[in-house]
């Protein structure tokens, strides 16, 4: 007996501040006007797209003392962009990425909550935490936990909202559906909360909303970040972009959620996606070049080795070979604001490959750049793009992909119009939403639903 297809789940990630979105381009719209979110937006709802995705940057990054050249003047606030996108939509679920680092749990639980009602049960939150000091000096706790506790608060910042978010749920809530008003005894919205992290008492002034609780999303690779997911997270993001490192992934996270009493259905891996889509394969493979070369100036190059050898390297010619100088590997980071340097363990290692590399194709700096950063995830004719992200579901390498296209804010509208049909008609993807929350487009189950199962069990 076959195994029955799993359903793709897709969403929308409207582009953040980085080089992957070609803002040179004539068709390239505004970053801030409402007018963008809203294209974007409605597009995302008419391919029947499970939610929209909002990534967060609370201060421009800093290179070399200046504003690093890819930073656009920045964004509008999470939850106002999603409050208003909530009025231009009806079933798209709306997500927001907001620091756990930086916040404290009372107000977001109620900015979630608040967001919850307003677009009828169709809010998430992308729970992310932040080392950067650079970043913290905007706010008054700036810097001040060190790497190895972050989780730790995350942690307890999001059972703490839970806490507030359930403050509302029981038998001595009662509403007045005639008039809309809610009568309830003292004890509705009461919390007490002590811990390492935080120590706090009142009321929560929110009612219960549609969805109970959002949907949770986590974004971190490390081990750390990877339990996080497996014991509270819905839905967890992946950088991984091959069919074997995507299985892994996929075996690795889901195989730990037995341990927390939770199903693999109760969490979604959703990797990142890129796409270039063109009327042949040929055709896409000539285009994904010239939007690689248009993502990769020679500026932007420059600033890409800056992370390895963590030098000035403004003073090289970006068509010309690369440093002969190995990089500064002391704690000083020339990039403010950015985990780049960072992801590079051994930057003396990379140094040499990279060289190696360049000698071997005659590259320049920019060539290598461009030819070793962040390629297309999928390129190709509409149906070559459709079988690939199938292929790479049903392999349980992911549940679906959150697309990022290259231009705002049109760029999803071609794959909106040309693959999505072809998933719809090999029955992998809805024709129409069945559902009206976020948690119904995700096959999740309302938290008292759950509640009532693990209680019964």
């Amino acid at each position: 007996m076959s195994k029955p297809q799993k359903q793709i789940h897709l969403a929308a990630h409207f582009p953040g501040v980085n080089n992957t979105t070609v803002w040179s381009d004539p068709e390239a719209g505004s970053h801030i006007e409402f007018s963008s979110f809203a294209h974007f937006a409605r597009t995302a709802e008419r391919a029947r797209f499970d939610f929209l995705f909002l990534a967060e940057g609370l201060r421009l990054r800093e290179q070399g003392g200046e504003i690093y050249d890819l930073d656009v003047v920045g964004r509008p606030d999470t939850f106002t962009v999603l409050a208003a996108l909530a009025a231009v939509t009806e079933h798209l679920g709306l997500t927001g990425t907001i620091n756990s680092t930086f916040n404290e749990p009372y107000e977001v639980a109620r900015q979630f909550a608040s967001l919850d009602h307003l677009s009828a049960g169709r809010a998430a939150w992308n729970v992310v935490t932040s080392w950067d000091a650079f970043t913290g000096e905007n706010f008054r706790r700036g810097g001040f936990l060190p790497q190895e506790e972050r989780y730790s608060r995350a942690k307890e910042f999001l059972a703490t909202a839970n806490e507030l978010f359930d403050s509302w749920h029981g038998d001595e809530i009662l509403a007045d559906r005639a008039t809309g008003t809610f009568l309830r005894d003292a004890k509705a919205g009461a919390f007490v909360h002590t811990g390492q992290h935080f120590d706090i008492q009142g009321q929560f002034n929110v009612p219960r909303s549609p969805q109970g609780r959002p949907v949770v999303f986590q974004a971190g690779d490390s081990e750390e970040g990877r339990e996080f997911a497996a014991s509270d997270a819905d839905a967890i993001f992946s950088r991984y972009a091959t069919l074997k490192e995507g299985q892994d992934f996929y075996t690795d996270v889901k195989s730990r959620l037995a341990k927390y009493g939770r199903r693999a259905d109760q969490l979604l891996i959703l990797p990142a996606a890129t796409f270039v889509l063109g009327d042949t394969d040929a055709e896409a493979e000539e285009l994904a070049g010239e939007v690689r070369r248009q993502q990769v100036s020679g500026a932007t190059a420059l600033k890409h080795l800056e992370f390895v050898w963590n030098r000035d390297l403004s003073g090289y010619d970006p068509e010309g070979p690369l440093p002969d100088i190995d990089p500064d590997v002391s704690d000083h980071h020339i990039a403010k604001g950015r985990a780049q340097v960072r992801m590079y363990r051994d930057p003396l290692a990379v140094a040499r490959e990279w060289r190696e590399l360049a000698a071997a194709h005659n590259w320049s700096i920019r060539d290598l750049v461009i030819n070793t950063g962040n390629r297309q995830n999928f390129v190709g004719s509409p149906e070559t793009v459709a079988r690939t992200i199938n292929d790479f579901v049903q392999a349980d390498a992911s549940d679906g992909f959150i697309l990022v296209p290259h231009i705002t804010p049109g760029g999803l509208d071609v794959f909106a119009d040309k693959v999505v049909p072809l998933l719809q008609e090999q029955g992998v993807f809805r024709t129409e939403y069945e559902g009206s929350t976020l948690r119904d487009h995700l096959g999740l189950a309302h938290p008292d639903d759950l509640r009532e199962q693990r209680a019964a069990s």
